[in-house]
C-alpha cells in the first residue's frame, strides 16, 4: 500500500478557504509530477491540508505556498498514513472502526 504524510497549511491573517489555495498547489504538484492529495479541513478552521508519499520531498510544495501567503504556517500533522482522509484526521485512526 501507498504511505503518506499529510501536512496542515494554516494563516493567522490570509483566508485559506475560498481563495483555489488547493487547486494551485494541485496544479504545482502536477507540473512537478508530484502525487499530491488536497483538502480543506472540515474540523479546523482555515487549515489545508495537502498529502505526498512518503518518499516525496515537500520542500517545493512548501515555498510555493510560502509565496503565496506571506504569514503560512506549514507543519507535518501525519505519517505513514495509508489511504489518508485529510478532511479530518480521526478517521484516519483504523481502530475506530469495526469491518
Amino acid at each position: 500500500m501507498l504511505q503518506w504524510n499529510i501536512y496542515e497549511i494554516s494563516s493567522q491573517t490570509h483566508k485559506l478557504h475560498g481563495v483555489k489555495c488547493r487547486g494551485r498547489i494541485r496544479k504545482l504538484a502536477n507540473q512537478l509530477q508530484i502525487n499530491l492529495l488536497t483538502e480543506n479541513a472540515s474540523d479546523i478552521e482555515n487549515v489545508v491540508r495537502f498529502a505526498i508519499l512518503i518518499d516525496q520531498d515537500p520542500s517545493q510544495i512548501i515555498d510555493f505556498v510560502r509565496s503565496l501567503f506571506d504569514d503560512v504556517k506549514v507543519s507535518i500533522a501525519e505519517t505513514n498514513i495509508s489511504n489518508p482522509v485529510l478532511s479530518k484526521l480521526k478517521i484516519n485512526i483504523d481502530n475506530r472502526y469495526e469491518i
